[in-house]
């Protein structure tokens, strides 16, 4: 299994109208995404993410996410109270070789210290890297990973219907069928401390539990003429040594907020807005021909983050003095202004 762990869950909740009753106004997701964004295409990392299948608003029949992922059994011959949501195969993956990969992307703002074994993996993998590095012709250990494995969007009235607070923490396990001290619950636990935390010096975050509800974050801060770009790799590769190609491109945009997948149940991603950062799409081909279009994120002032960032203890640098860039996993998601 590679170190990673597949959870299976059963989740049952009881109440048909709080949970498949969806009122006119809250459209299945990808409606959703067209009519807030009918000028931006969406990037097939979040289509991945989507339902197969939608819930009927007025039978609240079946939703179904294909590979075993989240299906909703609700009918009008059911009796009230007895609606299904069941998460299948998929869930919370816990790779244990790549935590410190996770951990760092989604505490990109960090109020974070890395452990040895966090940092020892991040030393062999450039994950950050320093700006003036950005140029045709520059080498790199990377390995692109979806840091989300098997995870799918819930519509947004079902995703508002389950707990999302660390005191609700024993609720939200035993709801899930997760077993306390597991890793599992520990991914849980720490994907709600993350989404908890304060938000760092210039930066506004917030946990979107729903496609519905990142759109919404994404357009109140940026506004609905925007661009969403995703990492794209053409074939899953094991670490390995990447040039920088020619066709480093800056996205002229004013504004931007990045999205970080988070190792839960369903879809939950980190998004926030940071003031002084360049974003660029860098062209990358791998040592066994791989070639990846890669999301980079420059952040130019560093001053406030925490001095034991993991960025700082790999690159041997101090808090501001240089600006620092970093790589988006293949379903993080970047949203820049036109």
């Amino acid at each position: 299994m590679d170190g990673r762990l597949t959870l299976f869950f059963f989740i049952v909740f009881y109440g048909l109208t709080a949970i498949v009753a969806v009122s006119h106004a809250a459209l299945p997701s990808e409606v959703y995404w067209h009519e807030m964004l009918p000028n931006t295409r969406m990037p097939s990392v979040i289509r991945d993410l989507l339902p197969q299948d939608l819930v009927d608003e007025k039978t609240g029949t079946s939703v179904g996410v294909g590979k075993d992922g989240v299906h909703v059994a609700a009918g009008k011959e059911m009796p009230k109270g007895d609606t299904t949501v069941d998460v299948g195969k998929g869930g919370v993956g816990v790779d244990t070789d790549h935590k410190g990969n996770l951990l760092y992307i989604r505490q990109i703002s960090l109020l974070y210290t890395p452990s040895e074994d966090q940092l020892h993996y991040n030393r062999n993998v450039s994950i950050f890297f320093l700006k003036k590095n950005l140029h045709p012709g520059a080498k790199m250990n990377l390995h692109f990973i979806k840091t989300t494995p098997g995870a799918t969007f819930l519509p947004r009235g079902v995703a508002q219907s389950i707990p999302f607070s660390s005191s609700k923490l024993p609720d939200i396990l035993n709801k899930l069928s997760i077993s306390p001290g597991s890793l599992e619950a520990e991914a849980v636990k720490d994907t709600l401390s993350t989404c908890e935390a304060p938000a760092s010096k210039g930066e506004d975050k917030y946990c979107a539990t729903s496609l519905e509800s990142m759109v919404d974050f994404a357009t109140s801060k940026l506004g609905t003429n925007v661009q969403v770009l995703t990492t794209t790799v053409d074939k899953e590769t094991a670490t390995q040594e990447y040039t920088v190609g020619s066709g480093v491109k800056k996205k002229v945009g004013p504004k931007s907020l990045a999205c970080h997948g988070q190792s839960y149940v369903y879809a939950v991603f980190y998004c926030h807005k940071t003031s002084d950062t360049t974003t660029y799409t860098v062209p990358l081909v791998g040592k066994d021909g791989t070639s990846v279009e890669a999301v980079v994120m420059c952040h130019k002032d560093t001053s406030a983050w925490n001095p034991k960032h993991l960025a700082f203890q790999v690159l041997k640098v101090k808090p501001g003095s240089v600006p620092i860039c970093h790589f988006f996993p293949q379903d993080h998601i970047l949203w820049a202004s036109n």
